[in-house]
């Protein structure tokens, strides 16, 4: 069943990369272990649940649904912490992160080859309360001002 899986998901990997202006990592080994890691997922859990993170509770992330491939932070971001989707040379897009975010400080900016494809929920709202949790969670210092003035220069209008 797992090959099944891992068959469906490569090729729906393969033609959401084509969509949201994204390819598949080039590096090989990289991209089969997350395309193996999400195949696993959705054999135990029924969804692609992203294998990159560390789940206390991984059914009760699966119904959170922020982390089920494609993830919030790519359909908002356009940023893959996986590297499953990634610009030619294989690193994430990282333009639409702030500066205080971890994608951002390990691969620096990062520019979007293809700025009209992806980012399905690039809305105000969705970037807003993405970043919010993001900077509880990682317990990141940045004002809710910043937050909003962050949302409001890369949403989609």
């Amino acid at each position: 069943m797992i090959t099944t899986n891992l068959d469906k998901l490569k090729n729906y990997a393969e033609n959401y990369a084509k969509k949201s202006g994204t390819v598949l990592n080039p590096d090989l080994e990289a991209r089969e272990s997350v395309l193996n890691g999400l195949a696993k997922h959705k054999e135990e859990l029924g969804k692609p649940l992203c294998p990159c993170n560390f789940y206390p509770d991984k059914q009760e992330e699966v119904k959170r649904r922020k982390w089920i491939c494609p993830c919030d932070e790519m359909q908002i971001f356009k940023y893959c912490h996986c590297l499953l989707f990634t610009t030619e040379e294989g690193v994430p897009i990282t333009e639409y992160l702030p500066e205080w975010h971890e994608g951002r400080q390990i691969y620096g900016l990062v520019k979007d080859p293809f700025p009209d494809k992806g980012r399905t929920l690039a809305k105000f709202e969705k970037i807003y309360q993405n970043l919010k949790e993001h900077a509880q969670e990682y317990n990141v210092r940045v004002s809710e001002e910043d937050i909003k003035s962050w949302a409001e220069k890369v949403s989609k209008k």
